[in-house]
């Protein structure tokens, strides 16, 4: 998914380097370097020509010392348990940076969404509840939405669970539709979530938000709501998005000099964030090749597609005039160009900081749920603004204290909650 990068080598990497910067105990470290549980399956389902495909799916639980584990699922057809077991890894961290009382888990499956009809994606995610249910659940395990997978999608898997239990059970799924048991503000939450770190590394670098351009790379949701916060909440402008066309089987940037319009793009853009290029065309933008995006001249630079984007490549093709990377998507960015970034004084939002607003009302959503009692969306993203607000300084107190890069200073803060749980549970 992310050409030669192997996401879980990654993450393991990120994780041994604060573990010895924080002097953890070997033991202890050797625990949190792999999941306590993984589950490999297969999924047997019949088409609509009346054939029957099997599907490989997968489900990583990493650690539950602080909650029950929580973490999205992937429909993509380059899959592998890899990336999952490094997505559950880190959800561990997010929560814990984010301070929900939640652990890290990921779920896969091997599969291009756009491939099936709509009964037959149905008919997938109720296989994969079928093969799953006894080992998810609100105070276990709960799934959500992620690449390749929607609100509806959440619906069905939450109506398959409950059927299977025999009780209504909103709160084992979160990402589910309004109406459905799902909450005000989810749509916009990762991407706004990003916009408030954004917001507050600004500040911190005396920047004025109104004269910042940003270029973003992707425009699936979490793109979408980045742009349009970055523009109509900070005042800034988006020069570029990218995205991934399904009838070419190529990336593409979009490019407006002036600055674009990110809710007139989401009206030529499909549900998997493909945009159509004549009406862009028609509408004034360029289209340039997909790699254009992170060559552009602009302060602020948001990876918000998969993970291993900014590598010891491309990160040679950052302009001189960026300051923030705000991570959007989970592991853009490898640990070689964290080194280049590092040298050239850019401030980077690490992605379990910065993309942590999704998870963050997912949480709000169990716990909804749970109530059966449900906020406005004003309540909710404020709520939300609070939580990364907070988080954001947390770890930049981290940061400035023990003079280490964003991401060491994000690790060290998660890290040290989770440590601090199992050894309070008597689990080290």
């Amino acid at each position: 998914m992310a050409g030669t990068t192997n996401a879980f080598e990654m993450a393991q990497r990120q994780f041994d380097k604060v573990a010895e910067m924080l002097r953890l105990d070997p033991q202890v470290a050797e625990i949190l370097r792999w999941p306590m549980r993984e589950f490999h399956f297969r999924i047997p389902v019949r088409m609509d020509d009346g054939s029957i495909r099997v599907f490989q799916g997968y489900r990583v639980q990493h650690n539950d010392a602080r909650g029950p584990n929580k973490g999205g699922i992937r429909f993509h057809p380059a899959e592998t348990v890899d990336t999952v077991r490094a997505l559950a890894t880190w959800m561990t961290w997010k929560c814990a940076v984010a301070d929900l009382p939640l652990g890290g888990g990921k779920g896969g499956v091997i599969v291009d969404p756009a491939t099936l009809s709509t009964s037959e994606k149905e008919r997938l995610v109720r296989g994969y509840i079928g093969v799953m249910w006894r080992n998810i659940g609100p105070r276990n395990d709960v799934p959500a939405p992620d690449v390749g997978t929607t609100p509806q999608m959440m619906g069905w898997m939450m109506d398959e669970y409950s059927k299977l239990v025999g009780q209504y059970t909103p709160g084992v799924i979160t990402g589910k539709p309004v109406g459905g048991g799902g909450s005000l503000g989810r749509t916009e939450a990762t991407g706004f979530g990003v916009i408030y770190t954004v917001r507050e590394a600004m500040r911190h670098l005396g920047m004025d938000s109104s004269k910042a351009t940003a270029a973003i790379q992707g425009f699936g949701n979490v793109a979408q709501y980045a742009a349009i916060g970055f523009t109509e909440q900070l005042g800034g402008k988006v020069v570029c998005v990218s995205y991934w066309d399904r009838e070419d089987r190529t990336s593409y940037t979009v490019f407006k000099a002036d600055g674009l319009d990110p809710r007139f793009l989401m009206t030529i853009t499909d549900q998997y964030g493909s945009i159509d290029k004549a009406k862009a065309i028609a509408a004034g933008y360029k289209i340039e090749d997909g790699g254009e995006w992170i060559k552009k001249e602009a302060d602020v630079l948001i990876p918000a597609a998969l993970e291993g984007q900014v590598n010891a490549d491309t990160v040679k093709l950052i302009h001189e005039r960026v300051k923030i990377v705000a991570e959007g998507a989970n592991g853009p960015t490898t640990p070689e160009a964290d080194e280049v970034l590092k040298q050239r004084g850019v401030f980077v939002v690490p992605d379990f900081l910065c993309n942590a607003g999704g998870v963050t009302v997912s949480y709000f959503e169990s716990v909804q749920n749970d109530m059966n009692y449900y906020w406005e969306k004003d309540e909710v993203l404020r709520r939300l603004d609070t939580k990364m607000t907070v988080a954001f300084h947390g770890v930049l107190e981290m940061s400035l204290r023990e003079k280490v890069f964003m991401r060491d200073a994000a690790y060290m803060v998660a890290i040290d909650r989770v440590v601090k749980a199992m050894q309070l549970r008597g689990l080290v």
